[in-house]
């Protein structure tokens, strides 16, 4: 059996030290609480955000004027599907106090003449609500000031379940992978605040596959938050709606709106109607209103689809290039520099990416409280807001703020207490058997016979179909994968069975998504049904929530709030 060598105690417990999590421990170390974050890497490196981003979604009164104006903008963007309106009104209200302190803090938010600039990701004509910054530093700003704020930081610890009693969530077991010899760490806290971020590695990599690692965003990112949650009973909504990324083709890497430059045809023609000429202030936008348009014509043969900025001045070259390091880019931009491609006189190829999990997962109220009491939720992994960067630094500040202010109206139980729970004493059972094992397979052809199933039996749009004999075909094979992993899988080192604790995560996502897109008899947008063809307009403001109840799947259709 893995050994608890280590019992913690705090009155927060933020699992994830990405942009949410960090934001998260500021707010909640300002109501004078004790607050410990738990991260599987290392603080300064980890998460979607590690090595940058250069759009932030935001409300900036004096240049908005009104909160409806960006809140009409956002709901025909990329994060505009699937959100209730009151969390993205007060997301807006708050975000320019964010804004502000990054940019005291020393990430610049002023990139253009000293001024909060807003540009890219936006119709011709229309307000702006992406305000262009240099991020490159955000991760290293951020865990300075968390330190400094006497934030407690265990990094290279990955939570493997939370803990709970009949009053909600009491704490975390934890996987310590400082070390080749895994061992466990117990953790006992008044709240829990998960901002694992979202997740990867469900699809295979749809540009290469078999490479599991060659994604957009973190490839470590496997919503965890969503799998632990799910799995003592709180709400996940919107997991059956498929999203997927797009970029350059086969180096996978997100900022498509870094860019600057129009969407082309492979006969040269434009792909979209907005704009003949792309500056930085606008981009073409086409790329996120018709993101399939890169699978649809490569299976209708006019493919592929190319990046032109070949009509660009030096100037906004120049630009552009700056914006990929803020972006993150900087592993691109040497490999073009080697390969010796001028943006100015060759097309990019860009090609749509496998489906990843953001914008859907764990159910919050407009405090970003969970449906289980204690549990608080931010960032990617929410899911009913989005805002990619922006919605994790704006809502983690909002989550830690609100768990800080009523945590100590919890109780913080004891360690016999949590050593006693039969939960937790069976999740220590359950990942110590894949240490104990002398032999056996490895946790990759777990998460690629994953990847296999959820392809095969649960595929997203444009060029493939779900259907209930798909769907339940596809639980089958899931429930035996599980019985085959539990048998077969063996994980000599902490770090393997990180991974497979990850893949494990992953697969209950999976379970999640196929329940999700069984109830979900209709087709809406890349959630095709083969036996359920038409968009079912009674449900265009309706979320479906899934949960356990008692170990016995419980669905329920709910009202989008609107206001």
């Amino acid at each position: 059996m893995l050994a608890v060598t280590k019992n913690l105690e705090t009155d927060i417990l933020i699992i994830g030290g990405g942009i949410a999590g960090l934001m998260a421990s500021l707010s909640a170390r300002q109501q004078g609480v004790n607050v410990l974050i738990a991260e599987k890497a290392d603080t300064r490196r980890s998460g979607s955000g590690a090595s940058g981003n250069d759009h932030f979604l935001c409300y900036i009164p004096e240049k908005h004027k009104n909160v409806d104006i960006v809140l009409n903008e956002l709901k025909n963007s990329l994060f505009g599907s699937n959100m209730d309106v009151p969390l993205a009104i007060r997301f807006f209200n708050e975000s320019f106090n964010v804004v502000k302190d990054w940019h005291n803090w020393g990430i610049n938010m002023k990139i253009a003449n000293n001024d909060w600039t807003f540009m890219g990701h936006a119709f011709p004509g229309r307000p702006r609500i992406f305000l262009k910054y240099d991020g490159h530093n955000q991760k290293k700003v951020l865990t300075e000031r968390a330190k400094k704020a006497g934030v407690n930081i265990l990094n290279h610890h990955c939570v493997l379940d939370l803990t709970y009693d009949e009053n909600g969530v009491t704490g975390a077991l934890a996987l310590d992978v400082s070390q080749k010899t895994p061992t466990l760490t117990l953790i006992r806290t008044r709240s829990v605040i998960f901002t694992a971020g979202c997740g990867n590695r469900l699809y295979p990599a749809k540009v290469t596959p078999g490479i599991l690692f060659n994604v957009s965003d973190c490839p470590a990112n496997t919503s965890a938050a969503i799998a632990q949650s799910w799995r003592i009973g709180a709400k996940i909504v919107n997991m059956e709606l498929p999203n997927h990324h797009a970029g350059p083709c086969y180096f996978s890497r997100g900022g498509k709106n870094t860019w600057i430059g129009v969407y082309r045809k492979g006969n040269g023609e434009l792909l979209g109607p907005f704009v003949t000429k792309a500056t930085r202030e606008v981009g073409d936008i086409t790329g996120d209103i018709w993101n399939s348009a890169f699978t649809e014509l490569m299976l209708n043969g006019q493919g592929p689809t190319f990046m032109d900025c070949t009509d660009d001045s030096p100037e906004d070259l120049a630009f552009m290039r700056e914006g990929m390091k803020s972006e993150g880019l900087t592993g691109f931009i040497n490999y073009m520099d080697e390969q010796k491609i001028d943006p100015s006189r060759h097309l990019v190829e860009f090609r749509q990416y496998e489906p990843y999990i953001v914008g859907k997962g764990v159910q919050v109220d407009i405090n970003a409280q969970s449906s289980i009491a204690g549990l608080y939720a931010a960032g990617d992994t929410v899911g009913n807001f989005r805002a990619d960067m922006a919605g994790a630094a704006v809502y983690g500040r909002i989550a830690g703020l609100e768990a800080g202010s009523s945590c100590m109206k919890r109780k913080l139980v004891s360690c016999e207490e949590q050593a006693r729970c039969e939960w937790i004493q069976k999740r220590i059972a359950y990942y110590s058997s894949f240490y104990e094992k002398q032999t056996g397979s490895d946790w990759k052809e777990a998460n690629q016979a994953l990847q296999q199933i959820m392809t095969d039996y649960a595929p997203p749009g444009p060029e493939k179909v779900r259907s209930e004999s798909l769907l339940n075909a596809g639980l089958h094979y899931l429930s035996h994968l599980r019985n085959l992993t539990l048998n077969q899988v063996y994980t000599p080192c902490s770090h393997t069975l990180m991974r497979l604790a990850e893949t494990l995560d992953l697969m209950d996502c999976g379970e999640i998504t196929m329940l999700a897109a069984l109830e979900r008899k209709e087709t809406r947008g890349l959630h095709k049904r083969a036996d359920f063809q038409f968009t079912n307009p009674l449900l265009d403001n309706k979320f479906l929530q899934v949960w356990k109840q008692a170990e016995k799947i419980q669905m329920e259709w709910r009202d989008k709030v609107m206001k």
